[in-house]
């Protein structure tokens, strides 16, 4: 199936393609959906992505892919988008192949006044590739201005 073609099967089943900027329309693109259990996070993964040596999704996409997912469950847990990684870990299960569409159901640990700690299953399809659980710290907005005026 061409790309075009998984797109349009993709939006029929109520996936939006994310707009992006910067690294994450680099590093994309990515798909979101909401249903009854909460967000899911989508990336349709092309030959760019890939070890090319092996037609597999790349450990370091994936790993762009956890942090994007479950940034987006912070987003949603801590109703703003004024957040940073602390830190994120990976344990690497399996394989994606190049063309498989990866998803991820961004889930709430833990949230306290300035840290979220969330996890998510990386799965292609039916298969679980990865796992990834992280923490976010939640910016202090004045902080946060600051920060985005160097």
């Amino acid at each position: 199936m061409s790309l075009a073609e998984e797109a349009a099967r993709l939006e029929a089943e109520g996936w939006v393609r994310m707009g992006g900027t910067h690294f994450n329309e680099t590093a994309g693109p990515y798909w979101v959906r909401q249903d009854e259990a909460g967000r899911q996070v989508g990336l349709l993964s092309e030959e760019g992505h890939g070890n090319g040596h092996v037609g597999t999704v790349h450990g370091g996409v994936l790993m762009t892919f956890a942090d994007i997912a479950l940034g987006m469950g912070v987003v949603d847990a801590a109703n703003t988008r004024d957040c940073v990684t602390l830190q994120l870990q990976m344990q690497f299960v399996a394989t994606a192949k190049i063309g498989s569409f990866v998803t991820c159901r961004p889930e709430l640990v833990r949230r306290t006044s300035q840290v979220v700690f969330m996890r998510g299953l990386i799965m292609a399809g039916d298969r679980t590739v990865a796992s990834a659980d992280g923490m976010w710290k939640l910016l202090d907005p004045e902080k946060f201005a600051s920060l985005r005026a160097g």
